[in-house]
């Protein structure tokens, strides 16, 4: 009985520090979502696209295709050690919702040292975001450590779509190069 009791004191006192780390961020005025950037038709290349000049901290990158073969591309850069959390979504909306992952468009990821991954599509977990009142699916996630330097980011469609990449989890104001 006691272990119970432990556990639930325990949870409690978890779910009420997330209330008032909440009611301190909205009180505050600081960001709590993503900050947004929407890729444009002339980032073709990670080059000629933006620059989030610290990879740590939270944003929303957006990039909607019109048909196959258009690219899309960023960059983000990291420290040696910092946290590289990446994930992929795509709102709960027609034409996204309804495609199978074969024709979502492809993410790769490069970075120093030889580093390459590609985003494998292996979720579809519901995720309701209230900042901006929007239902999405997370359909990806990738976890690493960064080592020093530029990643670049190029999303491929394979179909008329939409996607958000969330890089980064620091919830603080960011800045972005163009």
């Amino acid at each position: 009985m006691a272990d119970i009791t432990n556990r639930l004191y325990r949870f409690a006192m978890k779910k009420l520090l997330a209330l008032v780390t909440a009611i301190v961020f909205l009180g505050s005025g600081v960001a709590v979502a993503h900050q947004p950037v929407v890729l444009l038709n002339s980032d073709t290349t990670a080059a000629k696209g933006p620059l989030l000049v610290d990879g740590t901290v939270s944003f929303a990158i957006r990039a909607a295709f019109n048909k196959a073969g258009e690219k899309k591309a960023f960059r983000a850069q990291f420290k040696e050690g910092d946290a590289l959390e990446v994930q992929y979504l795509i709102v709960d909306k027609k034409p996204e919702n309804s495609l199978n992952s074969t024709r979502l468009p492809k993410v790769v990821i490069t970075g120093p040292g030889g580093f390459r991954t590609t985003m494998k599509i292996n979720e579809r977990t519901d995720f309701y975001e209230p900042y901006g009142g929007t239902n999405y699916f997370y359909l990806a996630r990738f976890s690493d450590v960064a080592q020093a330097g530029i990643y670049n980011f190029v999303i491929t469609a394979r179909a008329k779509s939409s996607i958000t990449l969330a890089v980064g989890e620091r919830e603080v104001k960011g800045e972005v190069l163009r």
